[in-house]
């Protein structure tokens, strides 16, 4: 077992905000939440990361990862392991960047800071990560700054700086929110590909939750509404709201679901 929520509840400002989340992830294993704005499935994987913002905080149950509970984590023990074994993608990666320094510096940086290496080591590490994620170009990616990517482009640097390390658990929020349809396509089928890393996939999106995830966790007003593998979630759902997310996802050819 890689990762274990037991029980977890979050609070803001000593309100609840999630309520008692259960789950169990293995190595290698997929997991999709879905649900509204507001669910609280993104203030679960920011607990997982232990970046909560200041007023958050978890206040029952136990994180374990790889077999330690994270909420003792010293900040040293963070250092180790965030970024290296933990890993995440932004929903926006280019939001995440400084907009005056070039990726090739910014990429450089995250390397260097993360594992004791040269520049030209780091350099030829980045070139090939951003090739991983079918970058064109990637060398012209390096000198290049956010505002002159195309979303889908940001997108592909941010999902390449976050599997840099080869992670054991990769959290990614909304990573294709932000994507026209076609690039969401095309983002998921390039996950799926370019890492066998453990996978939380946050999102709104049903179809890209379903097409992601092995097991599938549907969160409404905090809490669990439906939790299972993917395909008895879709096949058979029981909570009233996760019928309603299934009967909104529009018929292509007389399937759903890919």
């Amino acid at each position: 077992m890689l990762l274990q929520l037991s029980d977890v509840d979050i609070s803001y400002n000593d309100n609840v905000i999630v309520k008692g989340v259960n789950l169990e992830l293995d190595s290698g294993e997929r997991l999709s939440i879905v649900g509204e704005s507001g669910s609280g499935k993104t203030t679960v994987i920011r607990a997982v990361l232990g970046v909560l913002p200041r007023a958050g905080k978890v206040t029952n149950g136990k994180i374990i990862y790889d077999g330690k509970n994270i909420l003792e984590f010293t900040p040293k023990e963070w250092k180790k392991v965030r970024g290296k074994e933990i890993s995440m993608i932004f929903q926006d990666s280019g939001n995440m960047m400084n907009p005056v320094q070039k990726i090739g510096d910014q990429f450089i940086e995250y390397i260097t800071t993360q594992e004791d290496t040269d520049k030209k080591s780091a350099y030829e590490k980045a070139v090939k990560m951003l090739s991983l994620t079918n970058l064109p170009n990637p060398e012209n990616v390096m000198n290049s700054y956010t505002f002159e990517l195309s979303g889908g482009m940001r997108q592909r640097v941010g999902i390449a700086m976050a599997i840099t390390f080869e992670p054991k658990l990769l959290l990614a929020d909304e990573p294709t929110s932000a994507l026209d349809v076609t690039t969401q396509a095309q983002i998921v089928k390039e996950l799926m590909k370019i890492t066998k890393s453990s996978m939380i996939i946050v999102t709104h999106n049903i179809g890209v939750a379903a097409a992601l995830g092995d097991k599938l966790m549907v969160m409404q007003g905090g809490k669990v509404v439906e939790y299972g593998k993917t395909t008895e979630v879709i096949e058979n759902p029981k909570a009233e709201y996760t019928k309603t997310l299934l009967s909104a996802v529009p018929e292509i050819g007389g399937k759903r679901y890919a």
